[in-house]
């Protein structure tokens, strides 16, 4: 199976988790999509730091499935290198070329698509998700077999999807925002399927700084919170966070679908 692995980060934005000792987010995208099927190989791009690449229709139809990964970009900045991605993403959605998007990815999609991501005034949801509750279409979908009905996920973001991307489905939310949705094409996370405790940790350590600023956590929590990560037990976190199959399930449903 060949993948297109997208890389959402801008240079500035990945060199901040970087140099906090994060595994490349390619890099770690693909081991998580290997440990699920080891016969993948993937391709990167990075449409927000080789900003003058073009790349063709061929190029893009090569692959059986595209991956567009998280990013610390704000969509509503407009910047050059979120435009690029824009422009990416819309060529591909009217190529109807199968994509993954987990949290920018799927807000991505949804702008490219005449949805609208807006800044959540409730703050950052960053560590975990609580709660996601599938709805009746989310319980028949193919994204979420084998997938309780209410469920913890790994998340890290401040925005979330106001206007949903035209021709999809809502399927999963809580409290916080839309927690999953789906066209024909496309499957869309806002949370990280991908994320385990220990990426998640690393990125809570590289932001404490602003995280406590914010009052997302208290310092003590905080500091906590990232040694859990580090030994997780079921007495402290859900099965559905724990168990990598239940965790990475979406993942294994879409790579099913590409398939056919």
């Amino acid at each position: 199976m060949n993948l297109l692995i997208v890389n959402g980060y801008d240079k500035d934005g990945w060199h901040k988790l970087e140099k906090c000792g994060l595994q490349h987010i390619c890099d770690f995208y693909k081991k998580q999509l290997l440990e699920i099927n080891s016969k993948i190989k993937a391709t990167y791009i990075h449409p927000s730091i080789n900003l003058n690449q073009i790349y063709s229709e061929d190029f893009f139809k090569s692959f059986d499935g595209v991956v567009w990964t998280g990013s610390s970009l704000n969509i509503y900045d407009n910047t050059r290198e979120i435009k690029n991605q824009i422009s990416l993403m819309k060529k591909l959605s009217k190529l109807k070329i199968k994509i993954f998007g987990s949290c920018w990815g799927m807000q991505l999609y949804t702008v490219a698509n005449n949805g609208n991501v807006k800044k959540n005034d409730r703050g950052r949801e960053v560590g975990i998700a609580f709660n996601i509750a599938l709805n009746q279409k989310g319980i028949g979908h193919s994204m979420y077999k084998n997938k309780p009905e209410i469920f913890d996920a790994f998340a890290s973001h401040i925005d979330h999807i106001t206007t949903k991307p035209e021709k999809s489905v809502l399927l999963a939310d809580n409290n916080y925002s839309i927690q999953a949705l789906a066209t024909k094409d496309f499957w869309g996370t806002q949370y990280h399927p991908e994320f385990d405790f220990h990426y998640i940790g690393q990125i809570l350590k590289a932001r404490k700084k602003i995280l406590i600023f914010e009052k997302c956590f208290s310092k003590n929590q905080l500091e906590k919170i990232i040694i859990a990560y580090k030994k997780p037990s079921e007495k402290s976190f859900s099965k559905s966070l724990i168990d990598n199959k239940i965790r990475r399930v979406e993942l294994s449903n879409w790579l099913n679908f590409i398939k056919y």
